[in-house]
């Protein structure tokens, strides 16, 4: 598999995750997807870039442009320094939420993958890894 374009992004305000979205969909333009798997992995990245600044405290992420033989995708790695997430089972099940908000984040985000890994450790903080591969 072939990385061609990567792009790294500071996620520390509401600003930086409306610029995430933004970079996702041109990345996802880029790649030739269409218009309803755009749509899947901007929804995706607007969700673990809120998390990672809400319940992260801030984070980055790298967007990865790949290329195989017959396919093309984009590779999203979120990563913050936050607190961990102590039981990810419970934390991905719809409904759950450390938050105000409706606990579909991490959920939602692996239903809109095609890939999706998760790690997190209670204070070493949490890397989720989302592919979206076009259709």
């Amino acid at each position: 598999m072939a990385v061609e374009k990567i792009q790294d992004l500071g996620v520390s305000s509401n600003d930086d995750v409306v610029l995430v979205r933004q970079a996702v969909r041109t990345a996802a333009v880029e790649a030739g997807f269409n218009i309803v798997d755009q749509t899947k992995i901007v929804t995706a990245a607007s969700e673990l870039a809120r998390n990672t600044l809400v319940h992260g405290g801030g984070g980055s992420v790298r967007i990865e442009l790949l290329r195989e033989t017959a396919k093309t995708g984009l590779r999203l790695t979120f990563e913050d320094r936050g607190p961990g997430i102590r039981d990810i089972d419970l934390a991905m099940r719809d409904g759950f939420t450390t938050g105000n908000g409706l606990g579909l984040g991490l959920g939602g985000a692996r239903r809109l993958s095609n890939e999706f890994q998760i790690h997190s450790r209670p204070g070493e903080g949490t890397r989720v890894m989302i592919a979206r591969w076009k259709a």
